[in-house]
């Protein structure tokens, strides 16, 4: 019990929203590269709502960028149980099949907790455990350039349904939740991980911490 206080003492929780695109998770690792086992990454895609009664057509059709495709309620559990010292068994989203694996991956709490998601900042229950709040913005013809290569090479989706999802699903969540989602931001970084002065900036913060 002593070492869960300590630990829920010690925890920094540093959540890292912007668009699909924006660098938000190319940041995120940066700062994991960084640091090592100091820090654990926990990803809101990962939280995303299973969706096994459906069929893969189906799956292929639902908007993947509003609020309530997310199990955010098991996310919020999950960070405040990494902050009281206990471990977790984090859900795994699959992008190949468009839904949740039967999978989970083990993670320890440690010294510094980095969150991504492009609607942590949208979410109280999340944005109320976190430590720094950093919206990363990115000019959207990137943004919807740097998508269409990540899904295209990595995702095995078409150049057809990348557009098609962008235009019907992303753009208009983008406007509606995650840009709003930035007046809740305690710094706000251009280019993300690209942006080299503010990546040392935000290092500084977590070895002062880590003192």
């Amino acid at each position: 019990m002593a070492e869960a206080v300590d630990l829920m003492k010690k925890m920094l929780i540093i959540g890292i929203a912007g668009g699909s695109g924006s660098g938000k998770s190319t940041a995120a690792e940066l700062i994991a590269d960084e640091f090592g086992e100091e820090v654990t990454l926990l990803r809101h895609d990962d939280y995303y709502k299973a969706q096994h009664e459906k069929t893969y057509e189906e799956r292929t059709k639902q908007n993947y960028d509003c609020p309530d495709a997310f199990d955010t309620e098991l996310m919020s559990k999950h960070i405040a149980q990494l902050k009281s010292g206990k471990a977790i068994e984090c859900p795994v989203y699959d992008y190949m099949i468009h839904d949740r694996s039967d999978k989970t991956r083990r993670i320890e709490p440690t010294s510094v907790l980095v969150i991504d998601g492009i609607l942590i900042l949208a979410e109280p229950s999340l944005r109320n455990l976190m430590d720094i709040k950093i919206y990363i913005d990115t000019d959207a013809d990137i943004r919807i350039l740097r998508r269409i290569v990540r899904d295209v090479n990595e995702r095995k989706r078409t150049l057809e349904s990348v557009i098609s999802q962008y235009m019907a699903t992303v753009k208009p969540m983008h406007e509606a939740f995650v840009e709003p989602s930035k007046k809740f931001a305690d710094v706000i970084v251009p280019e993300g991980g690209h942006n080299q002065v503010a990546m040392d900036m935000i290092y500084n913060l977590i070895r002062h911490h880590l003192k």
